[in-house]
């Protein structure tokens, strides 16, 4: 039986970059798997050298659904008295910033149990803080976890079904009432809600993509990656996943 983690990533603000270079800072539009990788290391409080660790976590498969989209936003920095490469005198640097604002997303990675379940224990209790992309942008609420009533739930954890089942069937990460009352207005209506997926996926799936983010080492000084290959797609949202009244608190958490 397969066996998967579900992740809530929720924050004002993230930043998942590929082909981030000098002054420019570039985000994808989901979360990236090296992106996802460094976190479950700051987690586990593994060193970025330690290539062994982080390769374990490399190796799980990996999908993100997208519950609600963000934003693309750019932030102007400049930066004074900035030493030339020469040498001989300073300048000012100018550089462009991009976040996504008001994402929100459901992590799934799947893999073997043990690694899966001490993941799961450390995003509880962190070695090192969270951040999504860069250390300012700090997780609005657990990853894992389903909080007290009156108080929005989160992402289910491990649990003992394949990859593709947790995203077609884990609950809605929205908490806002209003998208709860637009989304139950809609379904009732006969409309078709659909969440956008991104599934790592074999190379000779058809619609694969290639995706530059499978790490091969985080090390400060010697950062590499190699292709993975990503299929996009999508999943119906269901009645069954939205929680009761807008709460946040699921159905199952209130029987």
């Amino acid at each position: 039986m397969a066996f998967s983690l579900a992740l809530c990533l929720d924050a004002p603000m993230q930043s998942w970059g590929i082909r981030s270079r000098f002054t420019t800072r570039e985000t994808t539009s989901e979360p990236t798997k090296s992106g996802i990788v460094g976190l479950l290391g700051a987690a586990l409080g593994i060193s970025r050298d330690d290539s062994t660790r982080l390769g374990r976590l490399a190796q799980l498969r990996m999908a993100v659904r997208v519950d609600r989209e963000g934003i693309l936003e750019r932030d102007y920095h400049t930066a004074q008295n900035v030493p030339t490469t020469a040498g001989g005198g300073h300048r000012t640097v100018v550089s462009e910033r991009y976040y996504l604002a008001d994402a929100l997303f459901l992590v799934v990675l799947e893999g073997d149990e043990p690694t899966l379940n001490q993941a799961a224990e450390a995003v509880q209790r962190p070695h090192w803080p969270l951040c999504f992309g860069r250390k300012p942008f700090v997780p609005t609420r657990p990853l894992i976890g389903i909080g007290r009533p009156g108080e929005p739930c989160t992402a289910e954890g491990l649990q003992e079904k394949s990859l593709d089942t947790v995203l077609r069937e884990h609950l809605w990460l929205e908490t806002r009432p209003k998208s709860h009352d637009r989304a139950l207005s809609g379904l009732r209506r006969g409309e078709t809600i659909e969440l956008r997926t991104m599934i790592e996926c074999e190379p000779t799936t058809p619609g694969a993509e290639p995706r530059r983010d499978q790490p091969i080492s985080l090390a400060r000084n010697d950062r590499r990656f190699t292709t993975r290959t990503v299929l996009s797609g999508y999943v119906a949202l269901t009645e069954k996943m939205i929680s009761a009244g807008g709460s946040g608190v699921p159905e199952q958490a209130k029987n």
